[in-house]
């Protein structure tokens, strides 16, 4: 197979079929050669926040000289975002390589009567193949979904596991309450390797602190008080983490999204916890902050235009506070999409009540998913927007909310990953600046 077949098999390969067994998994790493014992790995779950954590611990560990893999999910645009070795995404070569050797596997197991791994699966594999091949020291492993039974969970002894924010989200998978949503992401904890995680919601911390303590295993809980906010601009945040550790130092970070403080806290805190084993300055945390770059989340991708793939309840509320904060200063357009298995109604719902927004352009997107763009406009007119115009495909939608937007306003493209990813893609291929 060429690369453009290798990805076609695995996007062919059903993407939310019944999970395999841990012990599948488990054992598909043995026939490869346990790959994943050949570096140490920082495991991260949770509802948000789980793809910027790891952005924020990645570049530190890089800035400190370390050799990384990252690997996170969804891509926006290429599946090899999926893979990056020292912040660089694989290249076509290195893909169909890892490919090569998994689907080997698959078809082994085919003819055995065993099962297929699963798309995640096959992705995972080929993660664990990639990184080890590459020789790098650390991986931070980003969960697919949910924890107990992800995939991911199959490396037995990481080095940390980190919860992020949890809230309802993918609750046909997970869960029906916040509390059992935390019981499937604590299932990452392992016996005895300390855990840092999201204190804010107190239902989430009773579940996590106590499969922690069932585990003997050391926890570390960060909150939102525990930090402190100097300065929020449109080109970034400076904050401190006021604890004993690291007392009155301000560290500074790209985004413009108060919530982002909480993730660089929790790789702060990840780095204090395991400051004897790797050990990592001071001026190396405040410059791998500062230096970290994540795709779709609150991300600035021209002057004055913003994408955010906020696209569940928690997601939308944290981008509705971060453009609250802006509009006092400057007009907001709004470019909105979403897909149909979310709650786009509540979704702008939210948006129009704490938001005054000079204009909404409406698109759509996610393929067999999409929601028609003229079905949004009707919900963004009836929710109390005047300036609504519709255009049914990203390419045209966002050249006219960049016109609209103007010298002095800011514009956010949200509600899905998938427009993130369009609009992403739009830019690079014509080329603005």
């Amino acid at each position: 197979m060429n690369y453009e077949e290798a990805v076609a098999y695995i996007e062919e390969t059903p993407k939310f079929t019944k999970k395999n067994s841990l012990e599948h998994t488990k054992e598909c790493l043995r026939r490869l050669g346990s790959p994943e014992k050949r570096f140490k790995v920082i495991h991260v779950a949770g509802t948000n926040g789980k793809g910027s954590t790891c952005a924020f611990i990645t570049s530190v560990l890089r800035e400190a000289g370390y050799s990384c893999g990252l690997f996170t999910s969804p891509h926006l645009v290429r599946i090899n975002e999926r893979f990056q070795i020292n912040e660089t995404e694989i290249d076509d070569e290195t893909f169909l390589n890892a490919f090569e050797k998994v689907k080997h596997l698959a078809d082994e197991l085919v003819a055995e009567g065993s099962y297929h791994p699963t798309y995640f699966e096959m992705l995972f594999l080929m993660g664990m193949v990639i990184f080890a091949e590459a020789g790098v020291d650390y991986v931070t492993l980003e969960t697919g979904l949910g924890g107990r039974l992800d995939a991911t969970t199959a490396v037995e002894a990481p080095a940390a596991c980190v919860i992020t924010s949890i809230s309802l989200d993918h609750m046909q998978y997970l869960g029906n309450t916040v509390s059992e949503i935390a019981g499937e992401k604590a299932g990452i904890i392992v016996p005895g390797v300390p855990v840092i995680f999201d204190g804010n919601s107190e239902e989430a911390a009773k579940v996590i602190q106590k499969k922690a303590e069932e585990l003997h295993s050391p926890y570390f809980e960060v909150k939102q008080e525990d930090s402190e906010i100097y300065k929020n601009t449109r080109t970034g945040i400076d904050f401190s983490l006021k604890n004993g550790y690291y007392g009155d130092i301000i560290f500074s970070i790209p985004f413009i999204a108060k919530y982002q403080v909480m993730n660089a806290s929790l790789a702060l805190k990840t780095m204090e916890v395991l400051k004897e084993n790797i050990p990592v300055s001071i001026e190396n945390l405040k410059d791998g902050l500062l230096r970290t770059r994540w795709q779709g989340r609150m991300e600035t991708v021209l002057p004055g235009v913003i994408v955010d793939g906020a696209h569940n309840e928690d997601g939308v509320k944290k981008f509705v506070e971060t453009a609250a904060h802006f509009q006092e200063e400057c007009p907001l357009t709004l470019l909105f999409s979403a897909v149909d298995d979310k709650d786009y109604k509540d979704m702008i719902s939210s948006i129009c009540g704490k938001i005054k927004l000079s204009h909404v352009v409406v698109t759509q997107v996610g393929g067999y998913r999409e929601v028609p763009a003229e079905e949004f406009a009707k919900l963004f007119r009836e929710n109390g927007c005047t300036d609504v115009q519709v255009c049914e495909k990203t390419e045209e939608a966002f050249p006219l909310a960049l016109k609209l937007k103007g010298e002095a306003g800011m514009l956010f493209c949200v509600g899905s990953l998938y427009l993130v990813g369009e609009v992403k893609d739009v830019i690079r291929r014509k080329k603005y600046d």
